[in-house]
């Protein structure tokens, strides 16, 4: 591509150099420069791109975007100076794929919790409905049936428009991503063109990045501020930030509730630890769902495929054969008759929601089991909260280690024990090694306890001191309930 229709659409600053020089594609990382590459030197959470524009002409970049021209230019090579490089990223990307957004309809759903699951259950109903479809969340990214493991939740703004194309490529009329108060931040998702977006809700995480929660909301609200006229804007109206969102959107505003008047609305009739029955805009439906939370995701799932036209029979039909996204409320039972829950919570209200939905199922005559443990290098002033969290709704609580990466593990614990009050101290255990804390719950459980396993769901592996140990959950559980 010739950068001149490359850059026809970007604001530039200032331009040195020949802006007719045909380039092979775009790189920000210098180390996967080639040849007449365009490098956008960026400034990153950790590093700045600008140090490695030397390097990157060295390895045949033919055009720098940058924030500031270096000291000194080279003659053969054009300097493009744009305000913000994240997001000039993506718009240029989005130029290079020949805007594959503009040629389906994406729709982005971003909140604390919730997001993996509607997402993915987005996906799987418009498969089911006929349709050919896109999927990035946490746990894949889908080009209808196939796919790859994902890296991140959202990835780079390059990946995620190369992932489009190819998504164009092979017939995908909808794609339905996570997005990441991260990703918002640093203008990942700048170059896509959304139909829509979804909010689930905002609760305390990701402050070792945000620092403060108002800015949290700020950058997730800003996803919100930037949709389309024509775009439609659906939020959770039971989360009291929730109408926050919808303030200065141009898109149009629906609103989900399972507790209030709202344009959509769920109740739970009867829950189950198999599934519950739900009253759905008017309608009874059995699904194999669990909790009030899942009643929610499963209304955002609904709201947002009326709002893409869909029917409202076959889409009620469709939620109804839907099974929970792998870690999400995924049950294992014993043959003596233990019960035990894997999920992803790992924040305080997932942690809370969880245990609301056990609340609301068991019958008293049983027990209640959380192992637990908080990621290392992350948001710390979540961890008392999320011991506190499990104390309240359960009779045991075992913290341990889930993946603290360059952190020490018993660090970790300590700081969730700061959550456990004088009153609840005879009732919590401490054991660093989630093996052995998994299988001392499985041990003081009686036939009929239920076993609550939180913090990796679908992860499949343990990150401790930067390396990625194989660890599954469910494996260890059916490990020491002796099924297979």
């Amino acid at each position: 591509m010739k950068s001149e229709k490359l850059f026809q659409n970007i604001d530039c600053l200032e331009i040195s150099g020949d802006l007719n020089a045909e380039v092979s594609g775009i790189e920000f990382d210098s180390r996967n420069v080639v040849l007449n590459s365009v490098f956008v030197a960026q400034r990153g959470v950790h590093a700045d791109g600008h140090k490695f524009i030397e390097t990157a002409i060295e390895k045949g970049a033919a055009v720098i975007v940058c924030e500031e021209f270096p000291a000194e230019l080279e003659k053969n090579v054009t300097y493009i100076k744009v305000a913000d490089s994240n997001k000039v990223l993506g718009e240029l990307a989005s130029a290079f794929y020949n805007f594959p957004t503009s040629k389906m309809k994406v729709v982005g759903v971003t909140g604390t919790n919730g997001k993996t699951s509607i997402a993915t259950l987005l996906y799987r109903l418009f498969l089911n409905l006929g349709y050919k479809v896109g999927l990035i969340s946490t746990i894949s990214y889908k080009i209808n049936e196939t796919g790859e493991t994902a890296s991140h939740t959202t990835p780079d703004a390059l990946k995620i428009q190369k992932l489009m194309a190819a998504m164009v490529d092979e017939g995908c009329e909808f794609c339905f991503m996570e997005v990441s108060s991260h990703a918002i931040h640093q203008q990942r998702i700048s170059g896509i063109h959304f139909a829509g977006g979804i909010f689930t809700n905002i609760t305390h995480d990701h402050l070792d990045y945000h620092e403060t929660f108002a800015e949290y909301v700020k950058v997730k609200k800003a996803f919100f501020d930037n949709l389309p006229a024509e775009a439609f804007a659906v939020t959770n109206i039971d989360d009291k930030n929730g109408m926050v969102m919808l303030q200065n959107t141009h898109a149009q505003k629906y609103t989900y509730s399972v507790w209030k008047m709202a344009d959509f609305r769920c109740k739970v009739l009867e829950p189950h630890f198999d599934g519950m029955l739900l009253n759905m805009a008017g309608h009874e439906i059995w699904t194999r769902f669990v909790g009030k939370f899942n009643a929610a995701n499963l209304l955002a799932v609904y709201a947002a495929a009326i709002c893409l036209g869909q029917n409202e029979d076959e889409v009620l039909t469709q939620i109804s054969r839907l099974e929970p996204v792998n870690g999400r409320f995924e049950t294992i039972r014993s043959n003596d008759g233990k019960l035990a829950i894997v999920d992803y919570a790992h924040t305080p209200d997932a942690i809370k929601n969880v245990l609301a939905a056990v609340t609301e199922i068991r019958t008293r005559n049983e027990q209640v089991i959380t192992v637990v443990g908080a990621g290392g290098d992350r948001d710390k002033t979540k961890r008392p909260k999320m011991a506190k969290e499990a104390l309240l709704a359960s009779d045991k609580v075992i913290l341990t280690s889930d993946n603290p990466r360059t952190e020490n593990p018993a660090q970790i614990i300590k700081d969730m024990e700061a959550g456990v009050e004088s009153q609840f101290r005879n009732k919590v255990i401490s054991i660093e090694n989630r093996k052995e804390a998994i299988k001392t719950a499985v041990f003081l459980a009686r036939p009929g306890d239920i076993i609550l396993v939180a913090g990796k769901g679908h992860e499949n592996y343990q990150e401790i001191n930067g390396v990625k140990h194989h660890f599954d959950d469910k494996e260890v559980i059916k490990e020491f309930f002796g099924i297979e």
